[in-house]
């Protein structure tokens, strides 16, 4: 089963079940959210989940590009990316927790081929303010699935204020063999898919008030789960890096670690500027400035010589084109080739100014300051010059 499969597979399985289908956001919050980037499924439906009408109704689905910035020193791992897409549904005041997961584990077993010995559950387990969600438990229970009872790792919140609320966690067992243990002892599980139970807002001083209705709120990583069902052994080998480990070898010979990041930095900073975002030395363009420097750091560090322009031309358009972004190629290219540019001539001065006398010995917080304000240079990029 490839993505595109995948994606239509989940959309009918829901619409038949009165969900309408909803446009996904682009990755840009809207105005006055204090997150850089849509960081879930959710993010923009949070008025929704606050209790306004939604104008296509009560039961929604979607497909959402997201980007998390927490996991960018996870990303070359088997299941972390740095944009990624989040199949999604959602219960604004309509139906429960159990239904919901219900349809997730039938989804799974029977619509996708899942084998349900390779399935786990985790359940909220409760503590002084909440009670354990024994619906969840009673419904996997009731299926013959394994659960395992957490707290933290089972409360779901987009920030330390909003919408909260237990969650229900799916995992499938990536390992050779029979399952083993259970989630939160063995990484081979690997989560796909969180059903949140969103009934509560925390508000500033930690309480819980309840929201105006009981939601449900879904969020299944796309990537992840086709790597698995494919048999593959991590994300970057999903069919949509198909293209990349095509290309990408012969240009730029890389090992297995170096070869992920400069993919998923490539491919993510693509989406971000498919997305209107340009490289800056603050907020979003920071973000993107980073992602850029840090895969120019990895291929420049075994062949200074290595240059964006070279990047195959197929590559760019396909990420557009899965991402639904109607942005020319082209424009991208300039920019990715221009911020190297950039940061080529940065690190040209930046080797001039620390081979001064002053900058040779430990550098203090005082020196730091000093290269960042005067020089433009970040103490992680002064710290990678000291160590060439």
């Amino acid at each position: 089963m490839n993505t595109e499969h995948l994606v239509r597979t989940f959309i009918e399985y829901f619409e038949e079940r009165g969900h309408r289908r909803i446009t996904g956001s682009t990755l840009l919050p809207p105005p006055g959210d204090p997150v850089l980037f849509t960081t879930s499924g959710m993010h923009p439906l949070t008025p929704y989940l606050e209790g306004l009408a939604h104008p296509q109704g009560r039961r929604l689905v979607n497909v959402q590009r997201c980007l998390r910035t927490t996991d960018l020193d996870e990303v070359g791992d088997s299941t972390h990316l740095t944009v990624f897409e989040m199949l999604g549904t959602w219960s604004l005041g309509d139906y429960e927790g159990s239904l919901s997961l219900g349809w997730a584990y039938d989804l799974l077993t029977e619509g996708l081929g899942v084998d349900p010995g390779l399935l786990h559950a985790t359940v909220y387990g409760g503590d002084d303010r909440i009670g354990p969600d024994t619906d969840s438990l009673q419904l996997w229970q009731e299926r013959g699935v394994p659960v395992e009872l957490t707290v933290e790792d089972n409360w779901w919140s987009n920030g330390p204020v909003g919408p909260c609320g237990p969650d229900s966690e799916i995992f499938l067992w990536s390992g050779e063999g029979p399952p083993r243990s259970t989630p939160t002892r063995d990484d081979r599980w690997v989560e796909v898919w969180n059903h949140v139970m969103m009934r509560h807002r925390r508000l500033e001083d930690g309480s819980l008030v309840p929201l105006p209705q009981r939601n449900i709120d879904t969020g299944l990583g796309l990537e992840r789960l086709v790597s698995l069902l494919q048999g593959r052994s991590s994300v970057f080998e999903c069919d949509l890096f198909d293209p990349w480990r095509r290309l990408v070898p012969a240009v730029w010979p890389l090992d297995e670690p170096s070869f992920r990041l400069v993919c998923d930095h490539l491919r993510s900073a693509v989406v971000v500027l498919g997305d209107g975002v340009r490289p800056a030395s603050t907020g979003q363009g920071y973000v993107l400035r980073r992602l850029v420097r840090r895969l120019l750091t990895v291929l420049w560090r075994d062949d200074p010589s290595r240059s964006l322009g070279d990047l195959p031309d197929e590559l760019v358009p396909h990420t557009l084109d899965h991402f639904r972004q109607p942005v020319e190629p082209g424009d991208v290219r300039r920019e990715l080739l221009a911020e190297e540019g950039r940061f080529a001539r940065l690190l040209q001065r930046g080797r001039q100014v620390l081979s001064r006398p002053r900058f040779r010995g430990p550098l203090t917080d005082d020196d730091f300051h000093y290269l960042h304000d005067t020089h433009g240079l970040p103490r992680e990029l002064v710290t990678s010059l000291r160590e060439e």
